[in-house]
This record gives C-alpha cells, sequence and structure tokens, in this order.
C-alpha cells in the first residue's frame, strides 16, 4: 500500500524536526526534510502529497523561499500546514495566500494530532474524497491564472505552459484530465496529445482540447487519438464549470 509522503522544510534540521520526522516514520508514514533552500526543496518535491513549513523560533523565511513555496504549491494545487510559535506562524500566515494554508499547529507541537491530522488526509485520499485533479497546458500563463481561480475550489488544479512539461510533470503526477492548448509554438496541442497516447502510462488520460476559435473540424481531425472534445477559450465560467461536472459524473455502462 503507497504511503503518504510528507515534506518538512525547515531552516535546519533540529533535534525537534528530527523527532518529528521519526515520529511520522513510526506511524508508517514518509517524511522527508528539505532546508530553507530553492534547489533543496526542488529535489525533494516529486511524488510529495503534503507540506509543513517549520518556523524556528523568531527565524526568518526569506522572501525568495516564499515566492518559490507559494509558486509550487499553486501550481500544483497543494496546501502547507505552518508549524511554530503562535507569533512566527502568524507572520508567515500573513505572508501566503490563505488558502494555500490548510492548518496551523502551534509549539510545542502536539505529534499525535498532527500524525491524526496527516492520517486524515491519507485517508480521504485512499477513499477517493479529495478533489478531482486537472491539468491545464497553455502557453498563455494569464489565461491558465483565470482558468485556475474558476476551478481552483472545486478542482485540484496544475499548469504547465507547455506540451513537454506537462509530459515532464507526468512522469512524477497522476491527472484525472487534462485540458491541453490546442494551438502552441513548438510542440502543438495534436503532437502533445499523440505523445501522450504512445505512452502506457499516460495513453488513457482523458484530454479536452482548448481553442482559440471553433474549429470542430482541426480537432475531429485528430478523432483516432480519442479526445474526449474541445472547449472554446471563449467559454465562461458557468459553463465550464457545468460540462466539467457532467463530464466526472459516473458513466454507465
Amino acid at each position: 500500500m503507497e504511503r503518504t509522503k510528507i515534506l518538512i522544510i525547515g531552516e535546519k534540521e533540529s533535534f525537534i524536526i528530527r523527532v518529528l520526522l521519526k515520529k511520522l516514520e513510526d506511524a508508517r508514514i514518509e517524511a522527508l526534510f528539505a532546508t530553507q533552500d530553492v534547489n533543496n526543496i526542488e529535489e525533494q518535491w516529486t511524488g510529495i502529497s503534503m507540506v509543513a513549513l517549520y518556523a524556528e523560533q523568531s527565524g526568518e523565511v526569506s522572501s525568495e523561499i516564499l515566492r518559490f513555496l507559494i509558486d509550487k504549491l499553486e501550481n500544483d494545487d497543494k496546501q502547507v500546514c505552518l508549524i511554530g510559535e503562535p507569533i512566527d506562524t502568524d507572520r508567515l500566515a500573513n505572508q501566503i495566500p490563505q488558502e494555500l494554508v490548510s492548518r496551523v499547529f502551534p509549539r510545542p507541537l502536539d505529534y499525535d494530532e498532527f500524525i491524526s491530522f496527516v492520517n486524515g488526509y491519507s485517508k480521504k485520499a485512499k477513499t477517493g474524497e479529495l478533489k478531482k485533479s486537472i491539468l491545464i497546458v497553455d502557453d498563455d500563463p494569464n489565461y491558465m491564472s483565470v482558468v485556475r481561480e474558476w476551478l481552483k475550489d472545486t478542482y485540484k488544479v496544475s499548469m504547465a505552459t507547455s506540451g513537454l512539461r506537462a509530459i515532464k510533470w507526468l512522469v512524477n503526477n497522476k491527472v484525472d484530465l487534462i485540458l491541453l492548448d490546442y494551438e502552441m509554438p513548438v510542440t502543438d496541442g495534436p503532437k502533445v496529445l499523440e505523445m501522450l497516447r504512445a505512452d502506457d502510462e499516460t495513453r488513457k488520460i482523458p484530454v479536452i482540447f482548448l481553442t482559440g476559435r471553433d474549429d470542430k473540424d482541426s480537432v475531429m481531425a485528430v478523432v483516432s487519438l480519442k479526445p474526449e472534445g474541445y472547449f472554446l477559450k471563449t467559454i465562461g465560467k458557468e459553463e465550464l464549470m457545468s460540462k466539467l461536472k457532467m463530464f466526472f459524473l459516473p458513466k454507465g455502462d
């Protein structure tokens, strides 16, 4: 059975953090540690389910690290737990968007309560109670950000600004649906779909094209690759939400 994987980020691997890592491992939760360093966090990020930021007493987290962490959380639709003294966690909570903070744990940390929280997340994941996941692939970051704002409360949303970045992201991540820009430079939507269908790991992922014009004929030209269809980029929020809701309804035999 696959274990929950949590990343603890701190200024240094202190005695208290080592105790936390040991207690998580004893509870059969895979726990990793990363210092407050962009490269270190990036190296440990792959495959994590949860993130916890351990605030050292009166210790500052640099604006560079916070910006990097916020971007990672937003792009992968993850949240962060904050652990520390109230004065320190309050300061961090004011610097991180509210929707990205799942919970704040005061020091001294109640390990049993923290482990219960982590296990609760794991249980939801196993029973399918977590949000459906959607990957948006588009070379226009502004358009992606708008769509993400529409979807983020209902779905787990990730973003990629090119087809090749999407392919790389899918090596270590699962997704329930890909919204794929039909027209992109270098590697366009049909080419990306062809690459997805050629790989056993991604061939069954549903794909819906995003297009700036009503080009049903173009989309149908790649019908052999089995896209689910297409959405015009002029689609409004309510219509998009309605169509996605219908898409994710259980299908009959």
